[in-house]
Parts: structure tokens; C-alpha cells; sequence
């Protein structure tokens, strides 16, 4: 849990200086979405840390926050934003499935998968037109042999290289990974009543997958964590040494833009060709 505040804490920062910054430019609209999305960032943060005994609809500074002009209809937050905090809760890139899932389980609010391959489209068009304009951008993984994106899964530009590739073992640590981030959120979130019924049968998920048991209360919370930090151990220190490898070949054969969203696939081929 520390890393998932230290990365949110880390957003907070982020997004004040681009404040700061749309503001000296007079940019009033950019600096009220990324107002908005600070405001929700603070809301994960206080979720974490168990200080988010209030329901949203009651929460003043909630209330009164104009509604992007970029939301869909009945949306308080844009697809963009919410993909953006179910991934800093993982931690590890993530399927639109899953997102949709985290969103609702911890966000309250359902998250519309078929917005989010022309949002990935988006994100990639807006970075090549305007470098680093962003906070922020959603992109895909990598995979770790390629260096190309990889089909169906995304990940946040401000992760380190190695944390959005993909490599062999990757899929594995990624669902470990996520079984513990989840567990210590869904730890916060428990009262008198039990973990909400969302929450639980996302949890039932991992715990079936990872040790055969079923999720009841914070005594299973931390049995599901117990199994998945033993076998994350057995493979994670490899994973971490395939992926470091690729980070620095990425590094030294991808532009900026590459390295974010991808080497394009035809490209490889036809190196690989002619060499």
C-alpha cells in the first residue's frame, strides 16, 4: 500500500505544477480539468488511507465541481481519468476489463470499455503533436521481445519503462501484484457490514486463482496476501531481470514517442529481414 500513496502522492505533485503551469498560459479550461482530476486523485488518496468515511454525493468539494467538458453523459469523470485511477490503484497495466472492474468496485462508477481504444488512439496522436503536453498519458504495455504495444493491455505514461513491459513471466507477477494492491485497498474500505459486495467478488477472483479459497472478511484479506507474496517470490526476481534488459534495449533503439506507445511491429519485421 505505501507505493500505491507514494504514486498517488507523486500524481498530486504532478498535476499542481500542470496547474500552475495552465495557469501562467491562461489556459482556465485545462486548468480546471486537471483540477477536477486532482480533486479525485485526493479522493483515491483519502480512500487509501482510510479517511473516506463520507460518500462522494455528501463531500462539498465534490458538489461543486463543474463537470468536464470532455465527460459523456451521465459521467462526472471522463473515460481518460477514470482509466487513470483504476491503474494507479494496480499499479501494473491492466486489461479494460479489469479497469471497468477496479472502477466500479473502488470508484463507485462504471467505466465504458468501448471508448477506450479510440482513447489509446488519442493519447498517441496528442503526445506526437504536442510531446509531453500532458500530465499524464494512457498507452500500452510493451511487450518485452518486440517492443511493440501489447494487444489489450494499458498502462500510464509516467510508470518507469520496465514497469510497462511485458515479458514471459510478466502476466503472472502483474496478477500477484494486483491481488495485494487490491487487498490493502479493499482493507480500507472494510466496515462493521464486511467488504462492499463488489469488492468481494473481484477479490473471490484472485483468491480462487492464487490459492483456491474464498474471500469472507480481513482474516482472508491477509491469507490471500500471504499466497501471493510466496509465489510472487518465486518469480519475481526474474521477471525483473528480463524486463530490465528490455528497458535497455528500448532505451537505446526507441525514440521518445516509440518508448511510450510502441515500435511499430512492420519496422521489426523488416529489420530483422535484412539483417
Amino acid at each position: 500500500m505505501d507505493e500505491h500513496l507514494v504514486a498517488l502522492e507523486k500524481r498530486m505533485q504532478q498535476l499542481q505544477e500542470a496547474i500552475r503551469q495552465a495557469l501562467t498560459q491562461h489556459d482556465n479550461a485545462q486548468a480546471s480539468r486537471l483540477g477536477v482530476e486532482l480533486t479525485r486523485t485526493q479522493h483515491a488518496w483519502n480512500v487509501l488511507c482510510g479517511l473516506s468515511d463520507v460518500p462522494d454525493a455528501a463531500r462539498p468539494e465534490l458538489q461543486s465541481e463543474p463537470a468536464p467538458a470532455d465527460a459523456e453523459p451521465n459521467q462526472a469523470v471522463p473515460a481518460r481519468d477514470q482509466v487513470h485511477q483504476a491503474l494507479a490503484l494496480l499499479t501494473v497495466p491492466a486489461s479494460p476489463k479489469l479497469l471497468s472492474q477496479v472502477h466500479q468496485a473502488f470508484f463507485s462508477s462504471p467505466l465504458n470499455t468501448a471508448r477506450l481504444t479510440t482513447l489509446r488512439r488519442d493519447e498517441e496522436r496528442s503526445f506526437r503533436s504536442a510531446p509531453y503536453g500532458r500530465a499524464y498519458y494512457i498507452c500500452p504495455a510493451l511487450t518485452s521481445d518486440l517492443l511493440s504495444p501489447a494487444r489489450g493491455l494499458l498502462a500510464l505514461s509516467t510508470w518507469p519503462l520496465q514497469q510497462r513491459l511485458v515479458g514471459p513471466l510478466t502476466q503472472r507477477v502483474h496478477f500477484l501484484t494486483a491481488a495485494l494492491r487490491l487487498a490493502d485497498a479493499a482493507e480500507h474500505l472494510s466496515g462493521e457490514t464486511g467488504l462492499p459486495q463488489p469488492v468481494q467478488q473481484l477479490l473471490l477472483h484472485y483468491s480462487r486463482n492464487i490459492h483456491g479459497d474464498t474471500i469472507r472478511g480481513l482474516r482472508d484479506l491477509n491469507a490471500l496476501r500471504r499466497a501471493a507474496t510466496a509465489e510472487l517470490e518465486i518469480h519475481v526476481h526474474d521477471d525483473a531481470d528480463h524486463r530490465a534488459e528490455a528497458a535497455q534495449r528500448a532505451r537505446q533503439q526507441l525514440a521518445d514517442a516509440e518508448q511510450i506507445f510502441g515500435n511499430i511491429l512492420r519496422n521489426t519485421t523488416r529489420q530483422r529481414r535484412t539483417s
